[in-house]
């Protein structure tokens, strides 16, 4: 369980630092013979840093309350 602990604060605090992730995908247009056009879509992910605390907080809370052996 303190590995788990461990895993969600680090994940909580990377969360909180970083808000969200950007990615690009093409996507194709037209396609006639020799003749592609393609179109660059731009893709957002974010998320609330409040997550990020809560998942922070859950891992410190699980790695201290857990008597480890």
């Amino acid at each position: 369980m303190r590995n788990l602990g461990i895993v969600l604060a680090v994940v909580g605090l990377i969360m909180v630092l970083i808000t969200g992730f950007n990615f690009v995908t093409k996507k194709k247009v037209v396609d006639i013979g020799n003749i592609e056009i393609n179109k660059d879509e731009n893709h957002s992910i974010q998320w609330s840093p409040v997550i990020g605390v809560i998942l922070l907080v859950g891992g410190v809370v699980i790695f201290a309350t857990n008597k480890g052996r």
